[in-house]
């Protein structure tokens, strides 16, 4: 199989991501925190230094201030839910995922929807109008999980700082691919997956908590900290890591952060752009291919076949061994920004080639 769903989650992993899982499911599989032995001693240094390397990716001060989730959903969830109160005013952008924008209704706050353009991007303007007296909270995704579109982060954030209004972004198609820095981007929370581009096992993410910014817990429970006390703890990260840690992905993660850290996110996306290039400019030659996004974008494509449903071009690739996704990729309020009602997706990874794409634009014509 030829594997473009890496926008869901990257297939192939390198192998010390492999080793490393094996390692600690046989030899490791202790509870951090949670006991006084050396098998658990060990797990919560492997932790700790998952959260060291992740802060050196995105240059965090203090690694504490990063905590695990199983997943980028349930660190939005955290930072929407957590920080909103009842007569604050949220602005989304109108390329955002349903676990933006779900949480953001769940609130019953007031939210305005920053509106892209025929692109995808989120420009500051737009930003800027749909800022309230009382907004406390922007959330924007830095890059479109439908069409790859990089939105300008850095920007938003040094207006969210000027307005001091909290910032939110949403990096699970570009944490790994992207230079992300939350202090030079003015970034207030950093929702990561663990298991796209930063090479992790699924089950694995994680949210950046400027601590400044102080969240409510979604669970409370044992932290494995101040077990005398009925409150959940104050400090970070335990308020926020209640209960058993995914220990065996965290210490996968830990080795995909590694990879990165050591081939550079800028080495990585430059190689997936050439990926991405070579597909995009051969599906353009094809004229019953609409492909949407700029040119400005993380190795995401999507793209509409005139008289064919997404969902049904999808099912005719897989039966020629080609991986993809069809349909609203869980953000119809990206597709109803575009204007679209579904569009197929392909999505690199850096262990994608040149010669899997190639395959994939043939079997593409043939289809068509």
């Amino acid at each position: 199989m030829i594997y473009l769903d890496n926008a869901a989650t990257t297939l192939i992993k390198p192998n010390s991501v492999i080793n490393e899982v094996g390692k600690w499911i046989k030899l490791y599989s202790a509870n951090p925190g949670r006991g006084g032995h050396k098998l658990s001693i060990n797990a919560g240094n492997k932790v700790y230094e998952c959260r060291e390397v992740l802060a050196k990716l995105f240059n965090v001060d203090k690694p504490e201030n990063i905590i695990f989730t199983p997943n980028t959903t349930f660190a939005l969830n955290l930072a929407i839910k957590g920080y909103v109160k009842p007569g604050q005013h949220i602005v989304i952008s109108g390329m955002e995922h349903n676990s933006v924008y779900r949480p953001v209704i769940d609130t019953n706050a007031q939210y305005t929807i920053a509106q892209p353009n025929e692109e995808g991007l989120v420009t500051v303007e737009s930003i800027k109008k749909a800022v309230k007296p009382n907004t406390s909270l922007i959330v924007v995704t830095h890059a479109s999980n439908i069409v790859g579109t990089i939105n300008p982060i850095r920007e938003i954030g040094e207006f969210a700082k000027s307005k001091n209004i909290c910032f939110l972004v949403d990096s699970a198609q570009s944490a790994g691919v992207l230079d992300i820095d939350v202090t030079r981007d003015n970034i207030s929370m950093l929702a990561f997956a663990g298991h796209k581009s930063l090479l992790g096992p699924t089950g694995t993410g994680g949210l950046y908590i400027n601590p400044k910014y102080n969240l409510k817990p979604l669970i409370s429970g044992g932290t494995g900290s101040v077990s005398e006390s009925p409150y959940q703890p104050d400090f970070l990260p335990d308020r926020f890591e209640s209960g058993t840690l995914n220990v065996v992905g965290i210490a996968g993660l830990c080795e995909g952060v590694k990879y990165i850290l050591k081939n550079t996110a800028n080495a990585i996306y430059n190689y997936e752009a050439q990926l991405t290039n070579r597909l995009i400019s051969q599906l353009k030659n094809m004229k019953n291919i609409k492909v949407y996004g700029n040119d400005n974008r993380v190795g995401v494509v999507g793209f509409s076949v005139e008289n064919k449903d997404s969902i049904s071009f999808c099912n005719a690739l897989d039966s020629y061994g080609i991986a993809s996704r069809g349909g609203l990729h869980c953000s119809p309020l990206a597709h109803k920004s575009l204007g679209t009602n579904g569009l197929v997706r392909l999505s690199v990874s850096c262990f994608n080639t040149k010669k899997e794409i190639d395959t994939a634009i043939d079997i593409i014509n043939k289809i068509t």
